[in-house]
């Protein structure tokens, strides 16, 4: 197999860092709490990229890349615990001081709701939400992310949903 040019790996890792950047903040942020956290989560996951072998990463690139930066996000995470003994990120304040009309404010009281019931579940059964519904990967993805069975995956998304359901019926 040819080894690839240095220009042909910089025009790769530049495709997926265009593909993914935004997704893999966002999947940070709600690790970390923070934005400029996370994409300095993210900037790490994406030197790391840069070192590793393309053609073994390039069949498995996006589990790679989330299984990365969720390991990197926990042990930033980690670290801020032990630092802050609160260990709980910081609230974006959301709620806006111009009044909205009643369909936005009542979109926004359903979001709350739902995030309210999210926060209730396991981190494991929150995280495994997210990544189907937010970033759309399949079990298999997230079982090589989260470092779970595809059984185990699919188990708690049931689970996980089925009590989202009853808490928002």
């Amino acid at each position: 197999m040819p080894i690839p040019s240095a220009s042909t790996n910089h025009q790769w890792v530049t495709q997926i860092v265009e593909q993914y950047q935004d997704r893999l903040v966002r999947y940070a942020r709600r690790i970390v709490g923070d934005t400029q956290t996370a994409h300095d989560i993210v900037q790490d996951t994406f030197l790391k990229l840069c070192h590793e072998d393309q053609e073994r990463i390039r069949p498995i690139v996006a589990a790679w890349l989330y299984r990365v930066c969720r390991n990197r996000a926990l042990d930033v995470q980690r670290k801020e615990r032990r630092m802050n003994h609160t260990g709980s990120p910081e609230l974006d304040a959301t709620a806006s001081t111009a009044e909205l009309p009643e369909r936005k404010m009542s979109l926004r009281e359903e979001a709350a709701k739902a995030l309210s019931a999210l926060a209730q579940l396991s981190e494991n059964q929150q995280e495994v939400i997210r990544l189907r519904i937010e970033h759309g990967l399949n079990y298999q993805q997230i079982a090589e992310i989260t470092n779970l069975s595809v059984t185990n995956v699919g188990y708690l998304l049931h689970v996980g949903l089925k009590t989202l359901r009853t808490k928002l019926t």
